[in-house]
């Protein structure tokens, strides 16, 4: 005779799942042989496990409903019918106690979210500094246009899996020293999904999407440099089963300029001057971002002086200012004299003295850090 697995639980006949579930754990809790060691106890243990896996199959509990036990004899079992099979994992007790593998997950989507792509994009100076905007060919897949991401050919659908029954798991029926616990697994007919597509899209194999190339405009911000990256939400590949794309990320390489060195938002360059040009002082013409300008080189200036133009370098990233061009003088030496010119240099070094100097000796040498705030300071 079958027992009355709804009065075991403690629950009425048209209790709903959530109900049933409830009142098991509550059960399992209260008569686990861990806190209740008893025999009575332990007897009472394998009872609500028996029902738990009676009233949560619908299947079973519906020949239940109809008069039948599903397991027949094993009902009214013993306790030593109840063996710690080999290699049963003990996990299984747990998630059927508190809600793991035992607890009903359901059918897993076929969407998924895509992953995140990483272009490369080569940028002049010119464009870092002052931004750009950008067309750029991206292969990476797309929702697919016959089956709109389905995977099914076009005039079908995927059918509920006739293994769970659309459920996307199937139950096990595992004994140990505990007793039958049930314990769920993702359907091996239909992976998880509830459902089988038996006539797949063939333009993309059932996968919902294909890859093809695409052109997108995308706007680089003024300021980036060498290892920026720039997220574009939304703009990477799509999922399988049309989920929903992933994020697109451009990564920033700057080509070397031929003038300018870049460090941060400041340029750096050299001008190499005539000896005479840096003792009595000279206009240049230097080419800047923005456009020839002239510099004011002074009169005395020193090789290794730094000349500042404001406001010339880059823009500055997400904020207002741009930071400075600083040119940086080499005064050249002649190594080459004819007759004339090397006279009147003499002659020069006589009138100032300098026929054999004594020389200025200083401690160490002066680094870069030290003659830019020496230029800044006007000495």
């Amino acid at each position: 005779m079958a027992r009355d697995y709804y009065g075991i639980l403690g629950v009425r006949r048209d209790a709903g799942q959530d109900e049933i579930k409830k009142a098991y754990r509550r059960l399992a809790r209260e008569l686990h042989p861990d806190v209740n060691p008893d025999p009575e106890t332990q007897e009472r243990f394998k009872e609500i496990n028996q029902a738990y896996e009676v009233l949560s199959d619908p299947n079973k509990r519906q020949m239940f409903d109809l008069g039948a036990d599903p397991f027949g004899g094993a009902a009214s079992a013993g306790p030593g019918a109840a063996g710690f099979g080999a290699g049963f994992p003990f996990s299984d007790i747990m998630d059927a106690f508190f809600g793991g593998a035992g607890a009903a997950r359901g059918p897993r989507s076929r969407a998924r979210r895509g992953r995140n792509a990483t272009i490369r994009v080569e940028l002049d100076l010119a464009e870092t500094a002052f931004g750009t905007t950008r067309e750029l060919a991206v292969d990476t897949a797309v929702l697919c246009g016959v089956c709109q991401g389905s995977g099914a050919a076009p005039g079908t659908h995927p059918d509920t899996c006739d293994m769970c029954h659309g459920r996307g798991e199937i139950s096990q029926v595992t004994r140990s020293f505990l007793g039958q616990v049930m314990t769920a697994r993702p359907c091996p007919q239909c992976g998880g999904f509830g459902s089988v597509i038996h006539h797949p899209c063939q333009e993309c194999s059932g996968d919902g999407r294909v890859r093809t190339r695409r052109t997108i405009k995308v706007r680089i911000p003024a300021g980036v440099e060498e290892g920026t990256h720039i997220q574009l939400a939304g703009e990477g590949e799509v999922g399988p089963g049309g989920g929903p794309p992933g994020d697109l990320f451009l990564e920033i390489v700057e080509r070397p300029h031929e003038i300018f060195e870049r460090r941060g938002d400041d340029l750096h360059c050299t001008v190499q001057i005539p000896m005479t040009a840096a003792a009595l002082g000279t206009i240049l013409t230097v080419q800047t971002l923005d456009g020839a300008e002239e510099l004011d080189v002074r009169p005395g200036t020193q090789s290794g002086q730094v000349i500042p133009l404001y406001g010339r370098g880059v823009q500055r990233l997400n904020e207002n200012g741009r930071g400075d061009l600083l040119i940086h003088v080499n005064v050249e030496t002649p190594s080459k004299l004819d007759p004339a010119q090397e006279e009147l240099l003499r002659e020069l070094a006589k009138l100032r003295g300098e026929e054999r100097p004594p020389g200025k000796f200083a401690p160490g040498q002066q680094g870069f850090f030290s003659r830019l705030r020496d230029a800044f300071n006007g000495r």
